[in-house]
């Protein structure tokens, strides 16, 4: 992950420490802040993009950030999110040798990742057990998302997968009233804005949804 970036600034430990000593001992979280970089991005800003050489590894320390595919012709499909704690399993494959990504990463929400070189990868997986179980754990997971999005983009219609979607926004923002278009929401499911348009104005009938001008509010859990 080709990018630039802000050194670590050591006083931070204690914020780190705070949010991740369930996750990494003490020791691991001391190299963390001595060999990483963090970086602030606002609300809907590229970080990562298809073709970009992979050489860090991120660490959501807050916010959340959304993994898009993207095919030939431009039309992208939203894969999963990930939120404060995770880390983009695409870019630990890429750590035995130098690779390219093969996926784009977009600020769902203001956020703070922290940028962790990939060359230290695999000599903390000896080293520490909480680093390997956690490199584990996020393959498993985002394994299983990856599978959770096929299954909805195989077996679900529209609607539902627009229903999920908009669960998941809720979800990741923490919020009922979540600021999203129409050609946004169609661009992450690689759908046309005028369905999108028709199915949304369907779930406002039901009593499901508001719509206002660039957002919308959740009602209950759909």
């Amino acid at each position: 992950m080709s990018i630039d970036i802000i050194p670590f600034d050591v006083s931070c430990y204690s914020k780190l420490y705070e949010k991740f000593q369930y996750l990494f001992e003490e020791d691991l979280i001391n190299e963390i802040c001595k060999n990483s970089s963090l970086k602030k991005f606002k609300e809907d800003v590229l970080i990562l993009d298809i073709g970009d050489k992979m050489t860090h590894i991120p660490l959501v320390v807050n916010g959340s950030v959304k993994v898009m595919r993207e095919d030939e012709s431009g039309r992208e499909l939203l894969l999963y999110y990930l939120e404060v704690g995770d880390t983009c399993s695409v870019t630990m494959t890429c750590c035995t040798k130098p690779s390219k990504s093969i996926i784009k990463a977009i600020s769902e929400t203001d956020a703070e990742i922290l940028f962790i070189p990939t060359e230290l990868m695999e000599s903390w997986i000896v080293k520490y057990p909480s680093w390997r179980s956690y490199v584990l754990d996020s393959y498993n997971v985002r394994f299983n998302e990856l599978f959770d999005a096929i299954d909805n983009l195989a077996f679900n219609n529209m609607e539902e997968r627009l229903i999920n979607y908009l669960k998941d926004k809720v979800y990741v923002t923490k919020a009922t009233r979540i600021h999203v278009t129409h050609f946004e929401i169609a661009t992450d499911l690689n759908s046309s804005r005028v369905v999108i348009s028709r199915l949304m104005k369907k779930l406002e009938n039901d009593g499901l949804i508001t719509q206002y001008r660039n957002s919308v509010e959740v009602k209950g859990v759909l």
